[in-house]
C-alpha cells in the first residue's frame, strides 16, 4: 500500500521535510543554548550587583572571556576629571526622548585614565555639537559606578569624530587622550563631593528576565513536528484516496430524468382539450359524436 514511498518523487519529498525539520529542531536548541546563557548570565549580574566596590585594577579588562563574569561589578577610583577630553556617545533614546551619554576621563593618581559614563542628558539627535553638558566637580573625585565592558563595535562607531561616538571602547578612546587607559569603562553611580551641575540621569538597572528564547524555541521545535507531520499526513491521503459519493441532488436529477423517460412512453398524446373522453358500447368516442359535423 505504502510502497509509492520509495518511489524517486517520494523519497526526494521526505530528504526535503528531513532536512527542514532538522533545520527548524536545530534553531529551536540554539534558543534554548541562549536562553540558558541568559539564565547564567542573569546569576553572575545578580551577584555582581551586591558585591561591595572592587578597585579598577582587578577589575579592569580588555579580555572579552573576563567580560562575563566582572560586567555590572562595583568599582570604586579616585582622580580628577579631564573635561577638556570627554565625549558624547550619541544617539541614546530614553522614554522615546533623544539624548546622549556624557563620557570623562578620569585621571588617576598613576596618570592612567578611567572612562566614565556620567549619565544621560536631552539632546537632539541631529546636534552637530552638545550644548548645556553638566560641568563635574573639580579636584579630586572619588567615584564608584558599575564597570562595563568595551563595546565590539565596528572602528567608525567607536572611534571619537568631533568628540562624538556611537559605542564605547577604551582602546578607541585612548589615543585621543595621550595616556594609558584602562580597559573597559563605568556607569557613574556615585561620587563624592557631587558638585553642583545639574544631575544626570544615571544608568538603569539591568533587566534580569528570561527573555523570548523559550517561546522562540517552541516554535521552532512546533515548525519541525509540522513539518514531519505533513509529510506523514500526505503519504496516508495518498495510500487512502477518498471516493467521491454521488450528492443526493445527483440521484435526484437521474431518477427525475428515468422516470421522465418512462412517462414520456406511456403517456397518451394530447388531445387539447381538457373534457375527458367516454365511449359507447360499440367503442365509440362520445366526445367525437358530440363535436358538429363539418359538412353541414
Amino acid at each position: 500500500m505504502y510502497g509509492f514511498v520509495l518511489t524517486r518523487r517520494w523519497l526526494g519529498f521526505a530528504l526535503l521535510v528531513a532536512v527542514l525539520a532538522t533545520v527548524c529542531a536545530r534553531l529551536g536548541v540554539w534558543q534554548l543554548d541562549r536562553l540558558d546563557y541568559r539564565l547564567q548570565q542573569n546569576t553572575v549580574i545578580a551577584a555582581n550587583l551586591d558585591a561591595p566596590a572592587a578597585s579598577i585594577a582587578t577589575i579592569s579588562t580588555t579580555s572579552a572571556a573576563d567580560d562575563r563574569d566582572k560586567e555590572w561589578r562595583p568599582v570604586a577610583v579616585t582622580g580628577t576629571y579631564d573635561t577638556a577630553r570627554q565625549v558624547v556617545l550619541k544617539y541614546q533614546t530614553r522614554d522615546g526622548r533623544p539624548g546622549v551619554d556624557v563620557i570623562t576621563p578620569l585621571v588617576t593618581d598613576s596618570g592612567q585614565a578611567v572612562l566614565i559614563d556620567r549619565g544621560w542628558i536631552e539632546s537632539p539627535n541631529n546636534a552637530a555639537t552638545v550644548t548645556d553638558v553638566p560641568v563635574p566637580p573639580p579636584g579630586t573625585v572619588e567615584v564608584t559606578g558599575w564597570w562595563r565592558p568595551d563595546s565590539g563595535a565596528s572602528a567608525n562607531a567607536v572611534e571619537p569624530v568631533d568628540g562624538q561616538v556611537r559605542a564605547i571602547s577604551s582602546t578607541a578612546i585612548a589615543p585621543t587622550l595621550g595616556r594609558p587607559v584602562y580597559g573597559g569603562y563605568l556607569n557613574l553611580l556615585t561620587q563624592e563631593p557631587a558638585g553642583t551641575a545639574p544631575a544626570f540621569e544615571g544608568e538603569p538597572r539591568p533587566e534580569m528576565g528570561q527573555g523570548p528564547h523559550f517561546f522562540y524555541a517552541l516554535q521552532w521545535f512546533f515548525f519541525a513536528a509540522l513539518a514531519a507531520f505533513g509529510w506523514f499526513y500526505f503519504a496516508w491521503t495518498e495510500a487512502h484516496p477518498r471516493i467521491k459519493r454521488p450528492r443526493r441532488n445527483d440521484y435526484s436529477v437521474d431518477a427525475a430524468a428515468d422516470d421522465g423517460g418512462y412517462s414520456a412512453r406511456i403517456a397518451p398524446p394530447s388531445t387539447g382539450s381538457m373534457t375527458p373522453e367516454t365511449y359507447d358500447a360499440a367503442g365509440d368516442s362520445k366526445k367525437a359524436a358530440a363535436r358538429p359535423s363539418s359538412s353541414g
